[in-house]
């Protein structure tokens, strides 16, 4: 069976859209018709994800802001509304990680996860809603398996993503009214993308060992990503709302938990410099 999306009109707008799995679903609705904008805080990532993405025929708006500073985000959908008018689709994906032990870990280094991570995902949501096609949006946040898996070095990273996951449900019960759908995607190891280039071991880059963890024998793709975040938007997903959906090979507990306590021990005794 073949399932084919069309996105030929709409406006779709990808926070965190210039890099890694972000910019793999830029591209994909890109390639199915609909004009994109993207957004980080990264002059020159921006520009190169707007030359990329034009490749595929489409109108791409690039913009810059920090999901952090709650005013810039809101410039950043007034000028993607001048553009392209109101958002069909809305992906939230900034993050931020590193490895780090509790007792070694920072207060600034905490909040810094959680500004990106947490207050970053609020933001976007909040500032978008006057911004967003209603009734008709879908509006997709990108989780992580540690919103729900306790994994050691990852503190920071497991209390902001568990916040994202509630604020998803709770936005689909407020936002359901308007007709606006909000769900949330959870990738797990994704090969050629920031997160594995950071948390895996360094041997672990290609997937060789970490993919044997994968009950699905591979590594994700930023397609694989791209296309749950298709289906989610189109109106195939019509009645999915408030949904945190792994998308990990079958179980990241199995292959997360063991590339990032393994990177850490990778770290401790071959520490940087």
């Amino acid at each position: 069976m073949t399932i084919s999306f069309n996105f030929a009109g709409q406006h779709v707008f990808v926070f965190g859209g210039t890099t890694g799995i972000n910019l793999g679903i830029a591209h994909a609705f890109a390639q199915h018709g609909a004009n994109v904008t993207v957004a980080s805080r990264k002059q020159e990532n921006v520009d190169a994800a707007v030359a990329a993405l034009s490749t595929h025929g489409a109108q791409v708006l690039g913009v810059t802001a920090d999901v952090r500073d709650f005013d810039a985000v809101g410039r950043a959908f007034a000028t993607a509304g001048e553009r392209f008018g109101k958002i069909d689709v809305l992906v939230s994906g900034a993050a931020g990680n590193f490895l780090a032990e509790v007792n070694q870990l920072s207060s600034n280094g905490f909040k810094v996860v959680v500004d990106i991570d947490l207050n970053g995902t609020f933001h976007v949501m909040r500032q978008a809603f006057p911004h967003l096609a209603s009734p008709g949006a879908s509006v997709i946040n990108i989780t992580a398996p540690q919103s729900v898996i306790p994994i050691r070095y990852q503190a920071h990273v497991c209390a902001a993503k568990a916040g994202v996951d509630q604020l998803t449900r709770v936005l689909a019960i407020e936002w359901g009214s308007a007709g606006i759908r909000v769900n949330a995607i959870s990738p797990g190891p994704i090969a050629d993308t920031e997160g594995m280039r950071r948390l895996a071991p360094k041997d672990d880059t290609s997937g060789s060992p970490v993919q044997r963890l994968v009950p699905l024998g591979r590594l994700g793709t930023t397609a694989d990503i791209a296309n749950l975040a298709m289906f989610l938007a189109s109106p195939a997903a019509s009645f999915v709302s408030g949904a945190i959906i792994p998308c990990d090979g079958g179980g990241a507990i199995d292959s997360i938990k063991p590339m990032i306590e393994g990177a850490a021990k990778e770290q401790m005794t071959h520490p940087a410099g």
